[in-house]
């Protein structure tokens, strides 16, 4: 089971961007957990993040046909991007959102995601753990085919 992480605008800063929101845990950090939970259940992730829609947009096109799922983290760009929830809804591969922080709690405009409606589900408020629980998920909707 191949699995692709993306990662949104931002979070190559976590572990020194507001750490009282986001954690003092580095993104670095948080693959080598999921890549060490992965092996476990013998799954094989690709980890990546950018800082520009349009890159998140292409990859998301290519998964189509090379992974089985797609965890997500778009951050600001869930609640913004009109763009990224048409290619996942486009290429039809099962996409997870997930959330270090519950953004649901945060500022009103944080509320919204419009990735939500075209994802499976969303894990949002575990911290570094909600990747964990993001590649869970990831394995689970694969198994329910």
């Amino acid at each position: 089971m191949k699995i692709l992480f993306l990662n949104g605008p931002n979070l190559n800063l976590l572990g020194t961007r507001e750490p009282e929101v986001y954690g003092r845990t580095t993104l670095a950090d948080i693959e080598a957990q999921v890549r060490q939970r992965a092996k476990e259940i013998k799954a094989e992730v690709d980890f990546r993040q950018s800082n520009q829609e349009g890159e998140l947009v292409t990859w998301i096109q290519e998964a189509k046909g090379n992974f089985d799922a797609i965890v997500i983290n778009a951050a600001a760009y869930t609640h913004t991007s009109v763009a990224l929830r048409d290619a996942i809804s486009a290429v039809g591969v099962p996409t997870v959102e997930i959330h270090l922080s519950n953004i649901h709690a945060r500022e009103e405009f944080r509320h919204k995601s419009l990735i939500a409606p075209v994802c499976r589900g969303q894990i949002c408020g575990f911290g570094a753990k909600s990747y964990l629980l993001g590649l869970e998920a990831a394995v689970d909707v694969n198994l329910q085919k």
